[in-house]
């Protein structure tokens, strides 16, 4: 029962946040875009704000549909962890509908169809409002999920439910920090991918040169910045508290079986779960213990230094969904590189291999990120909330099998046809193109 529990919430909440980390990353390059076309009059900012909000909020509309479901799979699938943590978890995510979410929304409808009755400085505070909104809602959860990975504020544990001494001391975990800063930094190196691979379309297919040109040049700069970013500093910082805190899933990311003085770092390597040990493994000498610790002779825990029922109970999984992550973010930084490059001597618009190759990688982002995910996820197992509550006891005792396995087919159905349906509607807009540039209202008349 409980592999088919984790299965459906795990699927449910990947195949969701497919559309936060575009939202989140997309609410920046609005605010820039909004910023250029009030104060610069650039025409050009204001047919790329039309474009990217029409996409962001249709973005928008499919986060939420797909995100109602895991509020519901608390209860159904995982009542004795709601019961347990409702009112620490609760009160976090119920914020983040009450304020966040209601917050993005509001001026969400202003952004789109205000212009031309609010005027353009209540237009340009709702695009900020906006991102205010999403990046607020995007933190609240992250702190939510903080608190399962590194539990703070904890009063007392009387009769199965958990109760904390302050809101805020929830929200300044030092956990959420830096995983917030990671998340976002990600986020907007996804929406950087998208947008950039937008406008390499339309080069390619020789269609809106003069906006494709925009997207590709804002896109390749905050693309460089934020593939930088999420590894140095946020990643790195990430990978540390891991290591301070939850070290077995420190040991399992990197394939580190047995606890090493100048530990190595794993480049390519396939985990031996019989022999424990890696096969195969290409390294670096060192570099692990000085990029953890800052010494070449640093001891690096290894799994052999925590009894087996605190290991993460799938180490393949946790090792190759880290090393995906870390290996497709490598590529992100040379591809933004070299794009950079090609564009400070302008020449990134004529050169077609790399068009290509920035188009053709706009799905990894997505695919980096969810990797990310299933380390952090997997990786904390077989605790729900570290070293309190195991996966196996938050569970929902009266919800049998049968019953899960036919949700998750359930699922699988519809948000299949829901990809396939945002995909077509995304396709259309792209294809359609960017609209005028007189405000939404004015085809309409007042």
């Amino acid at each position: 029962m409980l592999l088919y529990d984790r299965l459906q919430f795990g699927f449910t909440a990947a195949f969701h946040y497919l559309f936060p980390q575009l939202t989140m990353g997309l609410a920046l390059f609005l605010v820039i875009f909004k910023t250029s076309s009030l104060f610069a009059k650039n025409p050009l900012a204001d047919a790329a704000l039309r474009f990217w909000s029409r996409i962001f909020a249709l973005t928008f509309v499919f986060g939420v549909v797909t995100g109602i479901v895991l509020e519901f799979e608390f209860g159904t699938n995982w009542s004795r962890f709601s019961r347990y943590a409702g009112e620490t978890v609760g009160q976090l995510l119920a914020q983040e509908g009450t304020f966040a979410f209601f917050l993005e929304s509001s001026f969400l409808g202003i952004l789109l169809f205000g212009e031309r009755r609010m005027g353009p400085k209540v237009h340009f505070l709702a695009a900020w409002m906006v991102m205010a909104g999403s990046w607020l809602s995007g933190y609240l959860v992250i702190a939510a999920n903080a608190w399962m990975q590194h539990p703070v504020a904890i009063l007392s544990a009387r009769e199965g439910v958990v109760h904390v001494s302050s809101v805020w001391t929830l929200l300044a975990n030092s956990w959420a920090a830096k995983q917030y800063l990671h998340n976002m930094c990600a986020s907007v190196l996804t929406s950087s991918f998208v947008v950039s691979a937008v406008g390499a379309f339309y080069l390619l297919s020789g269609l809106h040169r003069d906006l494709a040109s925009y997207f590709l040049r804002y896109g390749v700069c905050l693309g460089l910045v934020s593939s930088l970013l999420v590894i140095v500093p946020t990643g790195d910082g990430e990978s540390k508290q891991v290591f301070a805190y939850q070290p077995v899933k420190g040991a399992a990311m990197e394939g580190l079986f047995h606890s090493e003085k100048g530990a190595p770092l794993i480049l390519v390597g396939q985990p031996n779960m019989e022999s424990e040990s890696l096969d195969n493994p290409i390294y670096l000498p060192d570099m692990l213990s000085i990029l953890t610790y800052r010494r070449f002779t640093a001891e690096v825990q290894g799994l052999d230094s925590f009894p087996k029922s605190d290991w993460p109970d799938n180490i393949p999984l946790v090792y190759y969904a880290y090393h995906i992550m870390v290996g497709l973010g490598t590529i992100f930084v040379a591809t933004m590189l070299t794009a950079a490059f090609f564009l400070w001597r302008r020449r990134l618009f004529q050169t077609r291999w790399l068009l290509w190759a920035i188009f053709l990688l706009f799905p990894f982002p997505y695919i980096a990120n969810t990797a990310g995910w299933v380390t952090a996820e997997a990786g904390r197992q077989p605790w729900v909330v570290y070293g309190l509550l195991r996966t196996v006891d938050g569970t929902s005792p009266n919800v049998h099998a049968g019953n899960a396995i036919f949700t998750f087919l359930g699922f699988l159905g519809l948000y299949l046809a829901l990809g396939i349906l945002f995909l077509f509607l995304v396709g259309r807009r792209v294809l359609r193109g960017p609209e005028s540039a007189a405000p939404a209202e004015s085809a309409q008349g007042e």
